[in-house]
C-alpha cells in the first residue's frame, strides 16, 4: 500500500458511495509529478536554469541551424503569453544565452537566437537532463514505459 491507497481506503470508509478510484490515478500522477520536477529542477540548477529558461533555450536548441524563431513562434511553442515571454527573453538575454537578430525574412521584425554561450550551455544542459529523466523511469522497463506511454497518450487525447 502507498500513500494513495491509505486516503482512498479512508474514503471508503467514510463515503463508500463513491467511486474514489479515478482519485487514486489522479493522486499518483499529481504526486509523481511533484517527484519528477523536484529532479529536473535540481538538474536545470545545476547549470544556473530554471524550467522556464529551460524551455525556451531547449525549444530553440532543437529547432536546429540557425538556433532561431521569432517571438510569436517561440510563444506558441512554449504555450506562454507575450508579457511572459517578454520577461523570459530579457532575463535570457541579460545572462548573454540568447541575441536578438535581424529577421532576413521580415526587415521590420527580428529573430531570437542561440548566442554561442547559451548554446553551449544548452547543449551541456539537456545532455544532463535526458540522463535525469532516464535514471528517473529506470524503474520500468522498456516494454512498461512503452505501455505507459500508450496509456498517457490516449488520456491526454481525450482531454486535449
Amino acid at each position: 500500500m502507498d500513500h494513495v491507497d491509505k486516503i482512498l481506503a479512508q474514503w471508503q470508509q467514510q463515503r463508500p458511495d463513491l467511486n474514489v478510484a479515478p482519485m487514486g490515478t489522479l493522486g499518483r500522477l499529481k504526486r509523481l509529478n511533484h517527484v519528477l520536477m523536484r529532479a529536473m529542477e535540481k538538474t536545470w540548477a545545476h547549470y544556473g536554469l530554471n524550467e522556464s529558461s529551460f524551455d525556451v533555450l531547449a525549444t530553440l536548441r532543437r529547432e536546429g541551424a540557425p538556433y532561431a524563431l521569432s517571438p510569436s513562434d517561440l510563444m506558441a511553442s512554449t504555450m506562454v503569453t507575450s508579457g511572459t515571454m517578454t520577461h523570459r527573453l530579457q532575463q535570457l538575454e541579460k545572462a548573454g544565452l540568447i541575441e536578438r537578430v535581424k529577421n532576413p525574412d521580415d526587415g521590420r521584425g527580428f529573430l531570437i537566437s542561440l548566442s554561442g554561450k547559451g548554446f553551449a550551455l544548452i547543449d551541456e544542459a539537456v545532455a544532463a537532463h535526458t540522463e535525469t529523466q532516464a535514471r528517473l523511469v529506470n524503474g520500468l522497463s522498456d516494454k512498461q514505459r512503452s505501455q505507459l506511454d500508450d496509456l498517457l497518450k490516449r488520456l491526454l487525447a481525450g482531454l486535449e
